[in-house]
């Protein structure tokens, strides 16, 4: 087990602020946002975390954490899995007992993140630019705690997405979360869709962004 104190990240930041995604929408949350990610999606909006951040040992992030006394912890990106002590960060923030979320693009091995964590898996699309990039061998590790998410861009994507449903099953795995590009696809318009289909999934809005707008700390 590698030493917590001389364990390193690149953090881009770490800040409080309240949930707005997956089925913890709304609950106090503290964010660890890590640098880099291998991934260049067209409507990414957080590019800011592709590079620079600080150097920072676990024990201080873990240390950062506890100061805004919340239950719950989101480790994010970038793509948080592309530093591998990513995998020590999620293990030593579960054994402190903190509920513990991972955002993933669900293009890098989730074989080895601790059982414990809710993996919120993101599934890319054709309009996202990345849809090579899914691991779909991923869909293995996956259980009922866990989420699969589709950001769309328009109804292409839309249709793309059911279609994945089906083939594969989603449904039978864990619970699927759709999610318009903000400011691309009008939110009312994605909610018509899924009411005519009839889809079983769970809508979201980034409330996050209706509060305070995009950027860092957000």
């Amino acid at each position: 087990m590698q030493a917590l104190e001389t364990t390193t990240l690149r953090v881009s930041e770490i800040f409080f602020s309240l949930q707005g995604e997956t089925s913890r929408v709304g609950l106090p949350t503290v964010f660890v946002r890590l640098t880099g990610c291998p991934l260049r999606c067209g409507y990414c909006d957080t590019a800011y975390a592709f590079t620079g951040g600080e150097s920072i040992s676990i024990t201080m992030i873990l240390e950062q954490v506890a100061q805004h006394q919340a239950s719950y912890v989101t480790v994010t990106g970038g793509e948080p899995l592309a530093q591998k002590s990513c995998l020590v960060l999620l293990k030593a923030l579960c054994d402190a007992g903190y509920s513990v979320s991972l955002e993933t693009s669900g293009a890098l091995d989730l074989f080895k993140v601790d059982s414990r964590v809710c993996k919120v898996m993101d599934i890319k699309t054709p309009g996202s630019g990345e849809v090579d990039k899914n691991l779909w061998s991923n869909l293995n590790y996956l259980t009922r705690q866990d989420e699969i998410k589709f950001v769309l861009t328009d109804e292409a994507d839309y249709q793309w997405a059911c279609e994945i449903m089906q083939a594969k099953q989603l449904n039978a795995l864990c619970p699927i979360l759709f999610s318009p590009v903000y400011a691309s696809l009008e939110p009312a318009t994605l909610a018509a869709w899924i009411l005519r289909d009839k889809l079983p999934v769970r809508m979201q809005i980034q409330m996050h962004k209706l509060l305070w707008g995009e950027g860092p700390g957000r």
